[in-house]
């Protein structure tokens, strides 16, 4: 196991904490939850001015850093650093296949497929640049493509690169679970300075506001399910004290550890995504969904290209039309400011695994997981649809959180289901808000594994004040805004890091694998 940063021995109230990077978070985080407060609804249009005047700017270089982050772990796990295993030629794994699948699966993905599941292609069946919406056929087909970009192996490269980093450093480098240690090649003891304490910051702001955004999404998809069926006002009171509820069912599985905690409830994800799953498929048009699915991951690999590369560049020069910047462009900026969480929770996870077999279980399994999901509820969507039943349409046009309940009308046993979607969106909310806040904690505490209990608690609290003030000030809007923001810095953090791991492999495989 690797060793935390050296100045993890100081403690505030109990907690042991690496100073500047606690106290340098928490301030930044404070102030930000303090202007939004006290300005109040002109926040909102600061935060979407700001997301604007970045995506305009920036967008061309999200699309071209994920695209070839992409490419980079294609080349790694084909190349002879495949071999390499993380932790050492001799690291036994700590986890099953199976539950390393579904705690990839839960912290990567989550309330996104239940919120999104259903809206994202009816919205783009309705209007989307790449096809003329009058014919109905195109429309469906690149509705599906659009959605499969947007959540398929561009999103899971951004978690695979930064996961990958963090396991070879810590487990291989004997360096701390941190964002810094990945810098050690570049920046050498001084990853322990000034330096390494900014890098982490950037970490721990950009994974609390990527969560913020995913918790704010989950509080309305359960509220919308909650009206729907007890007849609870979706209001952002409600959402609230949902954040709050959730975050207090986080904090215990937090508190219950990495295995009984997490791991359990990732399997218990699993296993409720396959019920609901399994139980439209085969009440809904089966066979055409299954065929969908194959013609959709065909029509996917045949833009593959097309759709990754697209920035909408002419499109911008005659109508500024800005769809890229309200969907790719704020997906990858979201995926990117996620990774820190969901990279060191994946790091965490998979000791003993090699490098190809880290970079295609993370890839590709929960990507094929999602475009089977995809397909049967957004593909039940547009099958309505096509026959004429514009109800969805209708649904999405006033809010999307309800979408997924407004499907589940069509179908026999409709309290049972969604129950069954409130209690996933539930679950995977506590996943999603224990793993973070697991994540923020280790960057905080200079990459202990075993900080105390108050630690834990604390940064539960402050992912969900976030999350509640955001939503309050602004709605999911706002959330996106700051998504974005955050994104960007990170970002950048992205590039360097991709350089800094290829001159470790490179070294690391020469060293350990000289006669191979």
């Amino acid at each position: 196991m690797s060793e935390p940063l050296r100045s993890d021995k100081k403690t505030l109230f109990g907690a042991a904490i690496n100073p500047p990077v606690f106290l340098g978070s928490l301030a930044i985080l404070l102030i930000g939850i303090t202007t939004t407060v006290i300005v109040g609804e002109p926040m909102e249009e600061w935060f979407a001015a700001v997301q604007i005047q970045i995506s305009n700017a920036t967008g061309w270089f999200f699309i071209l850093l994920v695209n070839l982050v992409l490419f980079f772990l294609v080349f790694v796990a084909s190349s002879r650093f495949g071999k390499i295993r993380l932790g050492g030629k001799g690291a036994k794994t700590d986890f099953s296949r199976g539950s390393w699948f579904a705690m990839l699966f839960s912290a990567g993905m989550g309330i996104g497929l239940i919120f999104w599941g259903v809206a994202e292609p009816i919205y783009h069946f309705n209007d989307n640049p790449f096809v003329d919406n009058t014919d109905t056929i195109a429309a469906a087909k690149s509705a599906m493509g659009i959605t499969f970009l947007h959540y398929g192996v561009h999103a899971w490269a951004i978690y695979t690169v930064v996961g990958l980093a963090l396991a070879f450093f810590t487990f291989n480098m004997k360096l701390p679970l941190t964002i810094r240690s990945i810098f050690y090649p570049l920046l050498g003891d001084r990853i322990y300075g000034r330096w390494g304490d900014l890098i982490d910051i950037i970490s721990v702001i950009a994974t609390i506001v990527g969560l913020a955004t995913s918790l704010g999404m989950g509080a309305q998809s359960v509220n919308a399910g909650l009206e729907y069926l007890f007849g609870i006002e979706y209001s952002n009171t409600a959402q609230i004290a949902i954040i709050a509820f959730i975050t207090a069912l986080a904090t215990a599985s937090l508190l219950a550890g990495l295995d009984k905690g997490i791991r359990r409830l990732s399997e218990l994800n699993l296993g409720l995504a396959i019920v609901l799953l399994i139980f439209v498929l085969i009440i809904g048009p089966t066979a055409y969904l299954l065929e969908s699915f194959v013609q959709n991951i065909g029509y996917y690999l045949d833009n593959f290209f097309k759709l990754g590369l697209w920035t909408e560049s002419y499109q911008g020069v005659t109508n500024d039309t800005k769809w890229q910047n309200s969907w790719t462009v704020f997906y990858y900026a979201w995926w990117i400011a996620w990774s820190p969480f969901v990279g060191i929770f994946i790091a965490r996870v998979s000791k003993g695994r090699t490098i190809r077999e880290f970079i295609m279980g993370v890839l590709l399994v929960p990507t094929l997981l999602t475009f089977l999901w995809m397909s049967v509820f957004g593909g039940n969507a547009l099958f309505l649809e096509l026959a004429g039943d514009h109800s969805l349409t209708d649904a999405v046009n006033v809010n999307p959180a309800t979408a997924v309940y407004k499907l589940l009308e069509h179908f026999p046993f409709v309290a049972i289901s969604s129950g069954l979607a409130i209690l996933l969106v539930g679950s995977f909310f506590v996943t999603s808000s224990d793993s973070g806040s697991m994540v923020v904690d280790t960057l905080t505490s200079g990459g202990r594994h075993d900080a105390p209990k108050i630690q834990k608690i604390f940064w539960a609290a402050m992912e969900g004040a976030t999350a509640s003030v955001l939503l309050l000030y602004g709605g999911l809007s706002t959330l996106q805004s700051a998504t974005t923001i955050t994104g960007l810095a990170f970002a950048v953090i992205l590039v360097v890091m991709v350089y800094s791991l290829y001159l470790s492999l490179n070294t690391y495989y020469d060293e350990h694998y000289p006669k191979e």
